[in-house]
């Protein structure tokens, strides 16, 4: 993956929207006028869905198989729509951590293939490019893990207006600040905090001196020492490391993908930075990217957004989070990880969607159907009903946790902060990294 393909990922979609966008409204004027029908009784309802199967954001969509796997066993006999029963096909395409791939493979889902609603997940580089196609070709769209803002503001959102065919569940900056902060209490520091933001969407927006990490640490006396943007998959972050030493940081904080937080940590430790806390974003989600860096990862924290111990259950399968999770363990015989829960919900609100359509071919009926979601999930109540940050927003909770050595894996999980979601239970407070 080139830099290109994250200083410029806005304008390159742009240019090809305006593209796609002209071909789809000469392809619906043809149809009219040909007056081709609106519904085809025997044709399936179609879901395109967007993840990172490969490339440094493979660890996002590690457990799409399985979710999927469940998702069509419970779609196998159609979904119950006006009375008759809609079959429903799910086309995937794995987007390669690249924007510019994840914005065709959405072009071609909305115009080669037909698709009445689109799925997208994980980080803004996949969620963004994809939605911006589905609202400039009018296709209903939900999307997933990435902060809201990261979502929003980073397509160019105006909360005044908002946008008309996309649509976004997850928390917000202000929950992972929160989060953070709330952990970082618990342990006895400088308040010094070395950032690692890099020069995509998501360290765009965490590092942004207005909706991000900048005035809430410096409004709660955290000294926030930021050295600027690096290009993901750095291979030397010496010149990092020198600053946070020479601030004495005993804080880390970021958003970092899996290979550059191996990097980062491997090269601090043998150059002699170890603080005393290190909560990072992305990198620290997965039990695979925790186990790849050995015993190093003891006490490291990040933000904890799915767990088998959230309270909920799935309004497809009924099954509880615990279920869910064990259900994933003993198909793949891994430890449960964070993504499950939400592509699984990315498939809750397309069944009660397509349940509450006209069925396939109505997009105008689909994305009504939508926007009046107000549904019970396996990663808590989602409704877009303009009562949450945004219209477009429905947000989800957030809690805190760190990885300790032990137990039935390498590593385990251990929720140490949830005064933002006290229904989730902790399971121990933060401890300093030794």
């Amino acid at each position: 993956m080139g830099d290109n393909d994250h200083q410029k990922p806005t304008a390159i979609s742009r240019r090809r929207l305006i593209q796609t966008g002209g071909a789809l409204t000469a392809g619906a004027a043809l149809s009219g006028a040909l007056g081709f029908p609106a519904l085809a009784a025997d044709k399936p309802f179609r879901i395109g869905y967007v993840s990172p199967h490969t490339g440094p954001l493979a660890a996002f969509g590690e457990p799409d198989n399985f979710v999927l796997a469940g998702v069509r066993e419970a779609f196998k006999n159609g979904i119950k729509v006006g009375g008759r029963s809609v079959a429903v096909e799910i086309l995937v395409r794995d987007s390669q951590s690249n924007p510019n791939r994840a914005s065709d493979v959405a072009a071609d889902l909305i115009l080669k293939d037909g698709i009445d609603l689109m799925l997208v997940s994980s980080t803004p580089e996949t969620t963004n490019p994809v939605s911006d196609q589905c609202e400039v070709n009018q296709v209903p769209c939900v999307s997933t893990v990435s902060p809201w803002q990261s979502w929003f503001f980073g397509r160019g959102g105006k909360p005044s207006v908002g946008f008309d065919y996309t649509y976004h569940f997850f928390w917000g900056l202000e929950d992972v600040i929160a989060v953070y902060t709330g952990m970082w209490a618990q342990v006895p520091t400088n308040k010094v905090v070395a950032a690692l933001f890099p020069n995509d969407g998501d360290g765009n927006a965490w590092g942004d001196k207005k909706i991000g990490f900048p005035p809430v640490l410096d409004k709660e006396g955290f000294k926030l020492i930021d050295p600027g943007r690096y290009q993901d998959l750095t291979d030397n972050f010496s010149a990092q490391i020198g600053a946070f030493k020479q601030a004495n940081a005993e804080i880390i904080t970021g958003v970092v993908i899996p290979p550059d937080w191996t990097t980062f940590w491997t090269q601090a430790l043998q150059q002699g930075f170890k603080p005393k806390i290190a909560t990072v974003g992305k990198a620290l989600l997965f039990p695979v990217a925790v186990e790849a860096l050995g015993n190093k990862a003891q006490n490291l924290s990040s933000e904890v957004w799915w767990t088998p111990e959230h309270p909920f259950k799935s309004s497809l399968t009924g099954q509880s989070a615990h279920a869910l999770a064990d259900a994933y363990t003993a198909a793949t015989k891994k430890q449960w990880t964070q993504p499950i829960g939400f592509a699984h919900a990315l498939f809750e609100v397309a069944a009660d969607v397509v349940k509450r359509s006209h069925g396939p071919g109505d997009r105008a009926a689909t994305l009504s159907a939508l926007k009046a979601t107000n549904l019970a999930t396996i990663v808590g109540p989602l409704a877009w009903t303009g009562t949450g940050a945004l219209k477009n927003v429905a947000k989800t909770p957030l809690v805190g946790g760190q990885w300790r050595l032990g137990g039935p894996f390498k590593y385990q999980l251990v929720i140490t902060f949830n005064d933002t979601a006290p229904e989730i239970p902790r399971g121990g407070k933060m401890e300093a990294i030794a």
